[in-house]
Order: C-alpha cells, then structure tokens, then sequence
C-alpha cells in the first residue's frame, strides 16, 4: 500500500506566516497527527506533498521512512497526486490524505482500504450543512456515480447531504492514468481529484463508500476557528479515554494534553492542568488546579498542589509538591520529598524524607535524606561564568535566610544557624553559625523628611 498525504496548500485563511500543515492541535503540528496515524498502516511508500513553506514544513517533519514531492504551483488535489507517483510503488493501493484533516482514525482508514478491493473507495459522510463540501452524487440504484464540487454543482446537487471528505483508496496501477486524464475546465481552473471517481466508474470497476464513526474524524483546519474548534474536539477525546482507562477528572471540558500522558490507577486531576510532552502519573497521583507538567513522570501517591509547574523532572512516590512550587528541568526527587509554596529546584537530586517548605532555591545541588531546608534559603550556585555544585549530606538542618555560596559542602547531621552565609565546608555534627555581630545604637533618630 501506499500513502500520498496532500500538505502543501497556504491556508491564507489562518492569516499566519507559519504553514497551515505545521499549526499545533494537542501539541503535535496538524500533519504529524496525519503522519502517525499513516504508520500504524505500515505502507510501503508515504509520501507528503508539499508546497508552501517547503523548506519549514520538511525540515519539521523530515524522516527516513518519508518521501517529499513537490507541488509547484498548486494547480489543485488531482495534480498534487500527480506530483507523488514517482514515489509510489506501482502495485496494491494508494490511500490519500490531507494534512489539515488531523484526526482521522487508523480504524477508519483499514474499513476504507477494505472497501476498496477489486476497486476505488471514498470515505464520506452525511452533514446537515454541507456548504463548502463536494457532493457524492448516486445513480438511481445507489451507487456512486461521481463527485460533484460545491462550485460547479447543480442547485439539486447541492441538496444533497452526503459529503466527499477528500479520503480515498485508489488502484495505483489505474491511477497514473486516470490522473494524466484530468481537465481543470472547471470553476477553480484546477485539477480535481474527485473526477477519477467518474473514470472510474466509467472503467466499470466498482466505486465503493466507507463512513467514519464519528465526523469529527474529517473536519479539516482552514481558519483559527476551525483550529481552536478542533483543538477541544481532541481534548474531548483525549479526556474520555482517560476517564474510560481510569483517570478521574474534575471537569473533562478543562483539561489539555498537549502531548502523551499516561495514568495509573485511580488517579485524580483537577481542572486546568496542561500536561506537554510526555507525562506519566502513577497510581492515585493528585494533581491540584491550575498546574503545569512537561516531560515528568511522577511517582504513585504524590499530590501535586495548585499553581505547581514541573519540567523534565522526576518525582518520586508519596511526595508533597506546591502549592505554587517550581521543579525546573534536572530536578530529581526521591520519596516521600516535601517541597512547599515558592520553592525552585533546578538540576538538583533530594533524597528520601528531605523537606524545603517555604521559598528556596536549590540549583545545582545534592541533597541527602532527612534534610530541612528553611525557608529563604539560597544556592548560590553561579559566580557569573560558571556554576558550581552544593552538597548537602544526610540528617543536615539549613536555618532560615541561609546563603549556600558554592562549591561548598555541609556535613551530615550539621546545623546552619539562621543568617548564615556559608563560604566554607560545614564540618558534620556540629553548628555552624556565619552572621554580624548584633548592635543597638543608644538615641538614634530616624531622619526626617524635610
């Protein structure tokens, strides 16, 4: 089998520099959605045809297994075909494709190529407003007898209500022929691919249709709108099959996954959270309102409070993150970790039972197990070149408003007194106390303004 997905038209519509074909849906450009979902087919030849924005679109998408045809100019869907055969293996069949048209199924296209054998098939489908849409016009015993587009059909034709969505299987070896044989004497003054329906027919062999189950399958995208209607089509579907494989949502409606999330067991997300990249949440996970996730997996039992933003980071089981807390990319976090509100952890690894409840900021370092971390504490981990590790070893306390200047390390079972501002290595066991000697200054008066 082969695949041709059509990519290359401009989208003047969405009135945006970057190519229609590369605009996100769910954080995955449009055309890759169309790409992913073409090799679950596992065909022997997938090709995209593509035109405006070339050089951006192959250099998004480019891949071993693709092959690129060129359609310059645009002379319509029949001579973007056309552009493709070289590429194509010239048995079996060929199944088009629109870059635009995100969401179609791999079950759907497998019925689609089924109906095809000893033949053509058209996917198709029954819309009440078919405005816009080419019209599958039928012969008195019902079958398919060709394609009609909006522009040049007929005011009855034009009643009609099922729709061509564009998505076909071919007989490749007719197909060259059939494509060589178009007319653009048409009102667009273009190529049409639907007119092969009628050589087809002509031809005698039969013209079979197939219907998704659900038409948000081949909506495409040509407008902002129509991008953002379909942005919350996807969410919608992504938040049913997490609900039917076991996730609880507080609202289905306010959920984005903008990439893959994986859940365990039984757990909970509350409204507002936006999971990027690729997410994995283990069993009875919480996750507050209003947090942010990219690229983290998270350990079973965790509860993640509002307002919490984690980034390519690992965190471990039965910990308490946020609310408001930052985990920056490299940030690693063993069990039964506490990170409370206005606490950053950037490129730092804190082991078992450690705690930093209240604005810290840990860059850089290595923390042991059992660790408190008072609040104002400070990493200073930068020098303005270069950035330098902190260790802070097992059963150690930091005292509130410390300042850890790196590279510098504190003992296991230390003590860092309030205030202190730490130059040298805290030897273990003990405390260790840097701070100005405390003054007050007899009859001293404030100025005044004057």
């Amino acid at each position: 089998m082969n695949i041709v997905i059509l990519a290359a038209g401009q989208g003047k519509r969405m009135n945006s520099d970057l190519p229609k074909v590369l605009h996100p849906l769910a954080g995955k450009a449009l055309v890759r959605h169309v790409i992913d979902t073409a090799r679950a087919l596992s065909p022997r030849r997938l090709c995209v045809v593509y035109g405006h924005g070339g050089d951006a679109v192959r250099a998004a998408l480019d891949a071993p297994d693709l092959s690129w045809a060129l359609q310059e100019p645009r002379l319509g869907t029949g001579h973007a075909v056309r552009q493709a055969l070289p590429f194509l293996d010239g048995l079996g069949t060929t199944l088009v494709l629109y870059g635009d048209v995100p969401l179609i199924r791999a079950e759907t296209l497998r019925e689609l190529i089924d109906a095809a054998s000893g033949g053509m098939a058209v996917l198709t489908v029954e819309l009440a407003d078919p405005q816009g849409y080419g019209r599958i016009v039928r012969d008195p015993a019902g079958r398919v007898a060709r394609i009609v587009e909006q522009n040049d059909a007929s005011a009855g034709e034009r009643a009609i209500r099922e729709i061509n969505t564009g998505i076909m299987a071919l007989p490749t070896e007719r197909l060259g022929e059939w494509l060589n044989r178009l007319s653009s004497d048409n009102a667009q003054r273009e190529y049409y691919l639907t007119d092969v329906v009628g050589m087809a027919v002509d031809a005698g062999l039969p013209v079979r249709t197939a219907s998704p189950a659900h038409t948000w399958e081949v909506l495409g995208v040509n407008s902002q709108a129509q991008l953002a209607e379909l942005e919350r089509v996807a969410q919608r579907a992504i938040a049913e099959n997490l609900m039917e494989r076991g996730a609880r949502l507080a609202d289905p409606a306010r959920i984005d996954v903008r990439g893959e999330l994986r859940c365990g067991r039984d757990v909970c997300i509350d409204v507002g959270c936006v999971f990027e990249g690729r997410v994995e949440l283990g069993e009875a996970v919480e996750i507050g309102p209003n947090c942010v996730l990219k690229n983290a997996r998270i350990g079973p039992g965790t509860r993640i409070e509002a307002f919490t933003h984690i980034e390519d980071a690992v965190v471990g089981a039965d910990n308490r993150i946020g609310p408001f807390a930052r985990l920056r990319p490299g940030a690693e976090l063993a069990e039964d970790v506490h990170v409370g509100n206005f606490v950053e952890i950037k490129k730092s690894a804190i082991a078992a039972h450690s705690k930093a409840n209240h604005l810290a900021y840990i860059g850089d370092a290595t923390v042991g197990r059992r660790v408190n971390i008072g609040a104002g504490t400070i990493t200073c981990n930068y020098d303005g070149a270069n950035k330098h590790r902190t260790i802070i070893e097992d059963d150690a306390f930091i005292g509130s408003d410390t300042q850890l200047v790196a590279p510098v390390t504190v003992g296991r079972g230390a003590t860092l007194g309030a205030g202190t501002t730490l130059t040298k290595d805290a030897p273990p066991g003990g405390l260790t106390v840097s701070r100005a000697k405390q003054a007050s200054i007899p009859g001293w008066k404030r100025p005044e303004k004057e």
